[in-house]
């Protein structure tokens, strides 16, 4: 997969400097994988990753397009941290099908398949817009972008935040919205009916409601202020309506 980077962190407080760092429990990626995110202090997104446990390191697997923000600010924090922030020569693969040897399965959910690391690309064909947007999976530079709060994007529901862990990067303003706040807005399911393009602005009796987002058939994810998402909708020449 070309557009998926492989971080490693080594050295002896690596699990130690991370979980300070990102919303989920780096404890639980020994010798396994978790999905996480590290957030700005003001509870924004700046990159989701899965963490690899092994032996003497921790692997981070990231969109591409994300690694050099990723990598600054990990290095930002490191201070005297005894860390080393490497890229590997890692391939990432992904599949749905059986899965291979050594491969470990997706930690968002069992619909995601499985993720493997290794010197080849053993990827399978499978249609990951498809499966996304009918699991509601948000994707890196669309759904997800410096504007997402991550409750607002399901990472609870894709197993991508603690709660008891203890603190991370933004850790208040996201217990904050799971604790004491309904959520007004947010992703969600839309069946598309007409031609619409992933970015078109969704309105609904003249009033905006969200953004349109990933397409996959007559299906797509959306960004919705839910008070306005009731009945009808409307997105380039299509018409819309909220399915979850």
């Amino acid at each position: 997969m070309p557009d998926r980077t492989v971080l490693s962190i080594s050295g002896d407080d690596r699990i130690g400097f991370l979980q300070g760092l990102v919303t989920n429990d780096v404890k639980k990626a020994a010798n396994g994988i978790i999905y996480s995110a590290l957030l700005t202090p003001q509870g924004k997104f700046i990159a989701d990753f899965f963490v690899i446990g092994q032996d003497d390191r921790l692997l981070i697997d990231v969109a591409t397009s994300h690694t050099q923000v990723l990598g600054q600010r990990l290095m930002m924090y490191r201070l005297r941290a005894a860390v080393e922030i490497t890229q590997t020569d890692l391939i990432v693969s992904r599949g749905s099908g059986p899965v291979p040897t050594g491969a470990l399965a997706d930690p968002r959910g069992a619909a995601l398949g499985w993720r493997a690391y290794g010197d080849t690309d053993i990827s399978d064909k499978t249609d990951w817009n498809a499966v996304h947007v009918t699991n509601q999976v948000p994707t890196t530079g669309v759904e997800l972008t410096e504007d997402t709060y991550i409750l607002e994007a399901g990472f609870e529901a894709l197993n991508g935040v603690d709660f008891k862990k203890g603190c991370f990067v933004g850790q208040e303003i996201v217990a904050r919205m799971k604790h004491k706040t309904v959520l007004k807005k947010g992703l969600a399911r839309v069946q598309v009916s007409g031609t619409a393009q992933q970015g078109d602005e969704i309105t609904a009796d003249g009033k905006a409601v969200g953004t349109l987002h990933t397409i996959s058939g007559d299906q797509a994810l959306a960004f919705l202020r839910f008070d306005r998402a009731e009945g009808v909708m409307q997105a380039g020449n299509a018409t819309l309506t909220r399915l979850t």
